[in-house]
């Protein structure tokens, strides 16, 4: 008991600790204050563009965060998710973690559009993609943090990245800390991170083998709640369905809070790389308890580990490019 307090405790500290925003990259670092003179109405058009959207699709807040976790996993956040196939370029939007569920393009579309208006080949997408992602969370009613910016924009894509780095809602435990770790993010961070899954839907194709065939001997999930699983199969079917949307966080689907965190506690994660983190590992059990118990420790983490996740590998000085267009490279 006193060895577990003591986790708690060392815990709660770290999450209060100070926010380093000056990551050094290769060719330069990021900082909030990168447009300020050359863009300063940028960060308004992004909220202001968001907003209008969220209101009438609250979907989209969970839309437009997956696509910053699912353009910064692969080769760093650089924006190349948001490129379309042309030319030499093979689109990531068609491997298998974003073929038919990657939404939100038209959102970041016309935040660039507004934002060329104002500052013509000065915003990069990928800049743009992450303020987006941010202020998704707040308008959640998550937190909010400085974003650091003066990410430039890549001139290609890779699709088998996208294939091999980005977690998959079946990956084992071991097999997701790994791709964090991968990306220099740490059990902290994967732990604070699927709390992102607080708000959003996932596909019936993506759980189904949990409420069917979890490991391979025709029975479900034995850490699902057998009554969640019950309802689960009344509307993902053991074929058919495939594209049925169900709610990561049945409690409060629409609210950024740490409600996901009750629901494993009472295994009812959605989805197998949900419930892992409760049932799989010690360490990453003790702090979804912890977020579980207390918001506001899990919002000071789940800021900073956007943070760190938002400053992998970014392309910067006279990397990369600024876009005009995000879905297409510059002539």
């Amino acid at each position: 008991m006193a060895n577990s307090m003591s986790f708690l405790l060392l815990l709660s500290l770290l999450a209060f600790a100070p926010l380093c925003l000056c990551n050094k990259n290769v060719g330069g670092y990021l900082y909030p204050q990168f447009y300020d003179y050359s863009c300063p109405q940028a960060q308004h058009i992004v909220k202001s563009i968001l907003d209008k959207y969220v209101v009438v699709q609250p979907r989209l807040a969970a839309s437009i965060l997956r696509l910053h976790f699912h353009d910064c996993f692969v080769k760093g956040c650089d924006a190349s998710l948001l490129l379309d196939s042309n030319g030499g370029i093979i689109s990531e939007k068609g491997s298998n973690p974003n073929r038919d569920s990657a939404r939100g393009f038209e959102v970041i579309d016309e935040i660039k559009a507004a934002i060329e208006r104002e500052c013509p080949s000065t915003v990069s997408c990928a800049d743009i993609l992450t303020l987006a992602a941010r202020d998704s969370v707040v308008l959640t009613g998550g937190p909010s943090w400085e974003v650091p910016l003066g990410r430039r924009d890549s001139r290609d894509a890779s699709i088998s990245g996208s294939n091999n780095n980005i977690p998959a809602p079946n990956n084992t435990f071991q097999t997701i800390l790994t791709k964090f770790k991968l990306q220099g993010l740490d059990l902290v961070d994967l732990v604070a991170l699927s709390g992102g899954h607080t708000i959003g839907n996932a596909r019936c194709t993506t759980f189904r083998q949990r409420l069917y065939n979890q490991s391979g001997n025709g029975k479900p999930d034995s850490t699902l709640n057998q009554y969640y699983a019950a309802y689960l199969r009344t509307r993902c079917p053991s074929s058919g369905g495939d594209q049925n949307l169900f709610f990561l966080d049945y409690a409060t689907p629409y609210k950024f809070d740490n409600s996901y965190f009750k629901n494993l506690l009472a295994y009812k994660g959605l989805l197998n790389s949900d419930q892992v983190l409760f049932t799989m590992n010690q360490e990453s059990a003790e702090l979804v308890k912890l977020y579980a118990e207390r918001n506001d420790i899990f919002f000071e983490q789940f800021a900073k580990s956007m943070i760190k996740m938002g400053n992998i590998s970014p392309l910067t000085g006279p990397r990369g490019e600024i876009r005009e267009n995000c879905r297409k490279i510059n002539a």
